[in-house]
């Protein structure tokens, strides 16, 4: 569509001086200069494209957005930037066919990894009255990634909402359990002494199984009851030896040689205490279940200029490409004994301190790495100015 300024000075350009036709160019060059001001300035990529598929413009952030330099592009198919559309079936395609096709969003891997809202619209060249498109690109990788955020929380929501469930049920048999066995046992005590061993031994072994569904149901609650927490500075040296004195008695039983790495000048971390170990246990108790034949347990630390992180790295078997998206989902898991809910608790109380969680699977084991928010770099409040004496 023609502007009216251009219609404009069709109409009169045979009526015009040879000064006055210099100033309308002019004029024309300003205004030009101006759109492409605004154009840069934009933060959503903007390409016109001829009826071939060939870049006629493309402005500032385009060129950001596809890693492409936006003069040198000028000219060039756009299939040598974005592979996945055919672009010239498309710029042949009538109206309908069109709204089909026109908004989408694609995923490009260069300049780094993105995901773009990509619209699209039929343009006319008033020049040749040829066709071609105008093309709008946004990066919503940041809104992809809320929206997932959301769809995970109403999922977990809903299962957490049956693990509460649960909890409640298993809750109540298990304290009826426990108050009928201290019943059983003081029936023992009247019993003569050379009889009751065996009985006795029994009791053990219901008391001890009783222990191991209150540990699950502690897990289950943990989950389902999520807190805020109640951070102050902490050595993650200090918070590995205490979850491994934790567990000397299982690491001695599986003849696991765990080596700790001296981290002497690591900064502390801001973190809860007793959700951090929580975390450590979980990790560390996965690593120690990935080594049934025994095995070492390298626990080793590290800090950048934000985060301080302990990373465990086991000799296990690995884990298997095909189970690397499940590991923080709930209730997966490939032990016969296990609920799934471990590394989801160690997610959610990694992601509730500001930090990450990085796994990798290597030829020689897995290494899970528990990065946290360092003290010295939290947000600190200044102290308030002294409040001026009144004027007398």
């Amino acid at each position: 569509m023609k502007s009216a300024f251009w219609n404009k000075l069709i109409e009169r350009l045979d009526k015009l001086d040879p000064g006055s036709v210099q100033a309308q160019f002019l004029r024309l060059a300003a205004e030009r200069g101006m759109l492409e001001t605004i154009f840069h300035a934009l933060r959503e990529g903007i390409l016109v494209l001829d009826a071939e598929g060939r870049i006629v413009y493309a402005n500032r952030g385009a060129g950001k957005l596809l890693g492409m330099d936006e003069a040198a592009a000028v000219g060039q198919p756009m299939k040598r930037y974005v592979r996945d559309i055919e672009w010239e079936r498309l710029l042949r395609q009538d109206e309908r066919e069109w709204t089909r096709l026109a908004s989408r969003e694609i995923e490009i891997a260069y300049p780094e990894h993105r995901f773009l809202a990509l619209y699209l619209a039929p343009l006319e060249n008033p020049a040749d009255g040829r066709t071609g498109a105008v093309m709008i690109l946004r990066d919503v990788t940041q809104d992809r990634g809320r929206a997932e955020e959301v769809v995970e929380s109403e999922r977990l929501n809903a299962i957490l909402m049956l693990a509460a469930g649960v909890a409640h049920e298993i809750g109540n048999p298990l304290n009826s359990l426990g108050i009928h066995l201290q019943l059983i046992e003081r029936e023992i005590r009247t019993l003569p002494e050379a009889g009751t061993e065996p009985l006795r031994e029994l009791l053990d072994v219901a008391r001890g199984e009783i222990r191991r569904l209150e540990q699950i149901l502690a897990q289950f609650l943990k989950a389902i009851r999520p807190s805020q927490p109640n951070c102050a500075p902490h050595a993650l040296p200090e918070l590995v030896a205490q979850t491994l004195e934790t567990l000397a008695a299982e690491i001695r039983d599986r003849k696991i040689v765990v080596a700790v790495e001296p981290a002497d000048d690591l900064p502390p971390a801001w973190v809860d205490a007793g959700q951090v170990r929580q975390a450590f246990f979980n990790v560390i108790r996965n690593a120690l279940q990935a080594m049934p034949g025994g095995g070492v347990l390298r626990i080793s630390f590290a800090a950048s200029e934000r985060l301080v992180g302990a990373t465990f790295q086991d000799t296990g078997p690995g884990i298997p490409p095909g189970k690397m998206g499940d590991l923080f989902e709930p209730f997966r898991t490939t032990k016969t004994d296990g609920h799934g809910l471990g590394l989801m608790i160690v997610q959610r109380i990694v992601r509730d301190h500001g930090g990450t969680v990085q796994v990798d699977s290597l030829p020689t084991g897995a290494r899970i790495q528990l990065n946290f928010r360092r003290d010295d770099q939290r947000v600190r409040l200044l102290a308030a100015p002294p409040a001026e004496e009144p004027v007398p």
